[in-house]
């Protein structure tokens, strides 16, 4: 779920595609397409290669030399796809085309220089985009070309963290490098690279100054006087090294080499595929400086001279910064936003167990694992060699250090405490503890814990718990406004276009943010009920609305219910269900206000015993309330019980917000259990009355899919994947939810579709897509003729594998229900975990912002900082809370509905405007939030013991705990609610 890679083309750090042209979906490695197949992104397969892309750079446009483009929003030959053809967006007809100021192809450019940005207006061709490229090469999958710009909505002007980069022609080389000894940190390589470049600049490389990526590649502009060369290093001792060190580094001419003129031929729409490996140079050429100067994780640069500060336990936070070069519709961008990681405290290793166990005491063995766990790998300084030594934690010893001895060459045995008090002079005073291991477990060497210092600059990779994430969060939010000068600050202190390498490569970076043309969507109506009964329409303001005087729009029948509390007084418990139960009628539920088992009190030593005895009592149990106990640890062990051992639908309360009574909270609940119980909450009213775009002249079903992958450290448990769907066309607002289990950190959903084996019917046609299609029939009487596949999670260098084997996979699923079932697919990825952020024009203008200080909910870009070609916006759908918002990104990588831009776009704000758990538009579309719910939940199933959850909040963190070979299975009767919310 990472965000890498470039558009166009798999990144080094993707998965890549498939090595040759694929067959169609009879032979099991196509994707076919529907009936008419005659039009460029409807071809019988989708081609994939497995190349080799040069990296993580983003996203994927290119720019013209050294004139910064910039694309406006088309206005012309809009023709649109829907009957309401004054409000629908423009269809796959229109023509999106970019060309650089000296072409005389594709469209009529004008330039108005602004604050030092040029800007460039595209008046769309009278062609198919297709027509303006050329064929996309068999190394990349076709995805689908922008079939036009959204016209719809207010249109207005925002910031985006994005600079304008210029570049100048250049003659790049690529060369491979290769040290020995070989040294796995980037850091040390960078150390050795640094030294050779400051000795043999003026000499052996001739003036040149390279560009490093810390691995593998070298870059300069211009080439180097040989073809291959060895030269030797020699770098003195210091807190890195121990010791001087001598290293020998082979430098050697790459068989490819990158051109800038694809650059270019890109950017002018004369090729399809984005020249990723150019992309790369120039980004390392960016990254170079930075990633000496700072620690370098991922993407993101750290230093404490941006900022740090304790988060509790021993771990620190660290400021720093985000900065990826991207390919969009204005050119070469650079994506600069600020950040924040963990890092280890750099104390004594005593000091750091007293805050990480909370203790001062001998450690338990448990303890002693612990401690292990979170200090294996880790390097530290050594006290009694003045921090001159540095050393890496191998383990820690099994028993106290006062027991630990050695043998002598002389055959007699020392003890270690007596070792360092003769040769440093030092006592050790915690002997009750272990000693650190370093060294093999055949030669370890041990140091007491109080002479070792863990060293700077080390990142804690393993999962935050929730004080320290709270602590994160305060210290790290900002403002929309004090964002956008933060980063502002940090792009003038880069000074990019004074840094050396970037000099010598060409590049200049333009210091404005740039300036965006967007759109704010209107929000939808909402169909609910007056107290009355009688249908009524609201109309959001800001994102948000309230219901207290409103009844849900389909309430739930719930005849048999009843309570369980572990830890509170039974009468307590029994007000709270009043209240709760009344909360449920006046919001329109029909509900039996007598329970069928008098509620039960019992201890949280006994929660299965509880359950398994209440359903013994009730086995037809429509809805169990469950009062959490005040201690965490048991939200997951509850879920699991009832929802895989028992097939009870639960609905978890906190202890402490059911002492409060509070109207919101009890609303909030009642929201919750409603859908768990069968009915709706609110529906578009244009969904009521057939008139959205894409949903109403044809049955459709919308899906949401989600990957969720081990926390940081465990490298075996596996992944899950969750597929939701609605079932109730043409309302689109119940989702069933299905999840599986699957290979260890695999991010194409392997359940999709497959045969599994019968002992008695042989191989069966199985899978979620088929499960989910055949629930649809049974509620609506016909199959699915759309389907709009909103998939969350992927990042950009795994598009065309998940691309191509998930289309494949609901194909192949469609077939085996009925031979030349095609229906008709929209593919679109859903991404949050991006770092673009929009900004007011004008802060100051109240008009223009939410209560927080953000752009207004329905605020949609399409221009500029997207895609030069390819289907994709940014949406900003919810109204922010705290800090500042950040839209969701989403890319329709494959289309046979022939989806226009403002159908689209509105169809997606439009929807999440009907999440179920609140009265307030949400950050992402509905079917993939609930993906993402239900794949956190199908977690809880797989481990013992977790962080507590209950209805006042979504839970995504969860705490140690065994994990089973195989993920249990929801009860029937419990999938077929939205069981997850």
């Amino acid at each position: 779920m990472s965000n890498r890679g470039v558009y166009g083309g798999a990144g080094r750090g993707g998965r890549g595609g498939r090595r040759s042209d694929q067959s169609s979906a009879h032979g099991g490695r196509g994707v076919r397409s529907p009936s008419d197949q005659s039009s460029a992104h409807r071809g019988r397969g989708v081609p994939v290669s497995r190349g080799r892309g040069r990296g993580n750079v983003g996203s994927g446009d290119p720019t013209a030399s050294q004139v910064p483009v910039t694309a406006g929003r088309g206005r012309g030959n809009v023709e649109t796809g829907d009957p309401r053809a004054s409000q629908v967006a423009s269809s796959s007809k229109t023509t999106v085309s970019v060309a650089s100021s000296s072409s005389k192809e594709g469209s009529k450019v004008s330039y108005a220089a602004a604050a030092g940005i040029s800007k460039l207006h595209i008046t769309p061709a009278e062609t198919k985009p297709e027509a303006t490229l050329p064929p996309e090469s068999s190394k990349a999958v076709t995805r689908r070309l922008r079939p036009g710009f959204g016209i719809m909505g207010k249109e207005i002007t925002v910031r985006a963290n994005h600079f304008l980069v210029q570049f100048a022609d250049r003659d790049l080389y690529h060369y491979d490098v290769s040290i020995n000894p070989e040294v796995k940190s980037k850091a040390v390589n960078r150390k050795v690279m640094k030294e050779l470049v400051e000795t043999f600049k003026d000499s052996d490389l001739g003036g040149k100054t390279p560009a490093y990526d810390g691995r593998k590649s070298m870059y300069t502009a211009g080439a180097l006087p040989f073809e291959s060369k060895d030269l030797d290093v020699n770098l003195t001792a210091d807190a890195f090294f121990g010791k001087d060190r001598e290293f020998k580094v082979a430098i050697k001419k790459a068989s490819s080499r990158p051109d800038l003129d694809q650059l270019r031929q890109f950017l002018s729409q004369k090729q399809r595929d984005a020249p990723s490996d150019v992309i790369q140079v120039l980004d390392v050429a960016l990254r170079d400086t930075p990633s000496q100067k700072y620690v370098s994780v991922g993407r993101s640069f750290f230093s404490t001279v941006f900022g740090t500060g304790g988060l509790g336990d021993g771990i620190d936070y660290c400021k720093g910064y985000f900065q990826s070069l991207r390919l969009t519709q204005m050119g070469l961008s650079l994506n600069v936003d600020v950040s924040a990681r963990s890092f280890y405290e750099p104390i004594l290793v005593t000091d750091f167990i007293s805050k990480f166990l909370n203790i001062n005491r001998p450690l338990r063995e448990s303890d002693r694992l612990k401690v292990k766990k979170a200090l294996k790998t880790l390097k530290v300084t050594l006290v009694h060699w003045d921090n001159k030594k540095s050393a890496k934690i191998t383990g820690i010893s099994s028993s106290p250090i006062s027991q630990l001895r050695f043998t002598l060459e002389d055959k007699s045995e020392k003890t270690v405490i007596q070792h360092f008090a003769e040769k440093y002079n030092r006592t050790v005073r915690y002997q009750h503890l272990p000693a650190i291991q370093t060294g093999s477990d055949a030669k370890p060497v041990y140091i007491p814990m109080e002479l070792c210092k863990i060293a700077e600059k080390q990142r804690y990779t393993k999962r935050l718990n929730e004080k320290q994430v709270k602590a994160l969060l305060r210290a790290t939010c900002q403002r929309p406004k004090q964002r956008e000068d933060s980063i502002k600050v940090l792009v003038e202190e880069n000074n990019y276009n004074d840094d050396r390498v970037s000099k010598e490569f060409g590049m200049s970076v333009t210091p404005q943010l740039a300036s965006i043309e967007a759109r704010v969507l209107p929000p939808p109506s909402l169909k609910y009920r007056d107290q009355s009964g009688r249908e009524t329409i609201i109309n959001p303001l800001v994102g948000q609305w309230n219901m207290w005087d409103l009844k849900m729009v389909n309430g739930a029948t719930v005849d048999s219910w009843t309570c369980v509390a572990f830890g509170i007084d039974q009468r307590l418990q029994e007000e709270f269900c009043n209240q709760l139960i009344r909360m449920c009628v006046s919001k329109g539920m029909q509900f039996n206000r007598q329970p069928i088992i008098r509620p039960i009190s019992d201890s949280p030593e006994r929660i299965k015993e509880a359950l398994y005895d209440i359903h013994r009592r009730a086995p037809k149990l429509q809805l169990l309330i469950v009062i959490l106990p005040e201690v965490t640890g048991y939200y997951g062990k509850i879920k699991r019980i009832c929802e895989t051992e028992l097939g009870i639908v639960s609905q978890c309360c906190q202890p402490g917000k059911v002492r409060e009574f509070s109207r919101q909270y009890m609303e909030n609940v009642a929201l919750k259990i409603n859908v768990k119980t069968g009915g709706s909450n609110t529906v578009l009213s244009e969904a009521i009355r057939r008139n959205i775009p894409l949903i109403y002249e044809k049955a459709t079903i919308i899906m949401g899919a989600d990957v969720t992958h081990p926390q940081p450290g465990d490298d075996s448990s596996p992944s899950i994947a969750a597929v939701v769907a609605s079932m109730d066309w043409p309302e689109i607002s119940k989702y069933r939810g299905l999840v599986s289990a699957q290979d260890h950190r695999v991010e194409i959903i392997q359940d999709l579709y497959k045969l599994v084996e019968d002992p008695q019917r042989g191989k069966v046609h199985a899978g979620l897509i088929r499960e989910h299609f055949k629930a649809f029939r049974k509620a609506m009487g016909r199959r699915p003729e759309r389907i709009i596949f909103y998939r969350d999670g992927v990042g950009e260098g795994q598009y065309n594998d998940v691309l191509f084997y998930e289309m494949n996979a609901i194909r192949e699923a469609c077939s085996s229900l009925e031979e030349n079932y095609l229906p008709r697919i929209t593919f679109v990825v859903v991404q949050k975990r991006h770092h673009t952020r929009l900004f007011p024009a004008q802060h100051e203008k109240r008009d223009m912002t939410d209560r927080s200080g953000n752009i207004l909910p329905g605020t949609v870009v399409d221009t500029q900082i997207c895609h030069p070609n390819e289907f994709d916006f940014y949406l900003n759908s919810h109204a922010g809370i705290q800090g500042t918002s950040r839209p969701a990104h989403y890319h329709v990588l494959y289309d046979e509905n022939d989806v226009s831009a403002d159908a689209f776009q509105t169809l997606t704000n439009n929807l999440c405007y009907t999440y179920a758990r609140c009265t307030k538009a949400v950050s992402i579309v509905p079917p993939a939030y609930y993906a993402h719910l239900a794949v956190f939940r199908a977690r809880y199933y797989m481990e013992s013991e977790f962080s507590d959850g209950g209805s006042s909040r979504s839970r995504n963190t969860t705490s140690g705990g065994s994990v089973a070979s195989q993920l249990p299975e929801v009860k029937d009767n419990v999938k077929e609610v939205m069981f997850y919310c």
